[in-house]
């Protein structure tokens, strides 16, 4: 009678296990195939995208590549598993299986081309583009995007995110619960996608060359244009520079929810304002 139930019991034990197995095997084709969660970690994509939102990026918008292996990145634990550690054999051609272009203003997360880090930028040049930058004014084949003035962005200055990271002001050091103010314009792209881009100050991003974006690469540029690591910083400068089309990992179409706290367990601090709000 004890065997039955030592055996019984150990029996539930490998069904538990093969359980959990599965689900991982399911999550992970799942993640790998369809959806990918993203936690939203900076400033840059402001206000389109604020620190703490939560939303899953389209994998099946751009086909796949090497780049839609997932990546496990938890160097507090010791796991840093890159997608190139599991389908890095793929990468190296520039091309994806079921490819489909992406579109001028998609918000794309791609796969840095350094440090193979997941960014989040907005979609400004195509292959074979001039981009170009005056006087804080985008630059596109030469003819500037159409610009209007649509008032201010105001925050709350203080610790954002897990990081605790502090907004850019373009009224100056504002101290601690103050209002932090950024003036709006809605710029609007040549195929007509419109969207609101963020003013901190006049700075050298806002004066560039000309870039011409290689066949088969694309050029990428925050919201909040004064606070963004993109395409207009080279990659050896900590910047993003060109990035290659097998880089693409998805489109962000929605965002599923959003904490204003220093944890997406905080449910307290959730943005009930931003529940499955579109990404536009």
């Amino acid at each position: 009678m004890a065997d039955k139930k030592k055996e019984k019991s150990g029996g539930g034990f490998v069904e538990t296990i093969k359980t959990i197995v599965y689900a991982l095997l399911i999550a992970g084709v799942f993640r790998t195939l369809f959806f990918q969660p993203f936690w939203i970690p900076s400033g840059s994509m402001k206000e389109t995208l604020l620190i703490g939102d939560f939303l899953f990026v389209n994998k099946m918008a751009y086909g796949y590549s090497y780049a839609s292996c997932p990546s496990l990145m938890m160097p507090r634990f010791g796991i840093e598993v890159d997608a190139k550690d599991i389908c890095g054999y793929f990468d190296g051609d520039n091309t994806r299986l079921f490819g489909s272009e992406p579109e001028r203003g998609d918000v794309v997360v791609f796969r840095h081309p350094v440090s193979g880090r997941d960014y989040i930028k907005r979609l400004v040049g195509m292959p074979g583009d001039t981009i170009q930058m005056k006087a804080g004014v985008l630059h596109i084949n030469g003819t500037a995007v159409a610009l209007k003035a649509d008032g201010q962005f105001e925050e709350v200055t203080g610790p954002q995110g897990p990081q605790g990271l502090r907004p850019r002001c373009e009224n100056g050091p504002v101290g601690e619960g103050g209002a932090c103010i950024k003036s709006r314009q809605i710029e609007t792209l040549p195929n007509g996608v419109s969207y609101p881009i963020l003013n901190i100050a006049n700075q050298q991003s806002d004066r560039t060359g000309i870039y011409r974006v290689p066949e088969g690469h694309y050029f990428f540029m925050g919201d909040n244009r004064d606070n963004s690591a993109d395409s207009r910083l080279a990659q050896q400068a900590g910047g993003v520079g060109f990035v290659p089309f097998e880089n693409l990992i998805g489109r962000a179409d929605r965002i599923m929810f959003s904490s204003g706290g220093r944890s997406m367990l905080f449910f307290w601090t959730w943005r009930s304002d931003r529940y499955f709000q579109a990404v536009e």
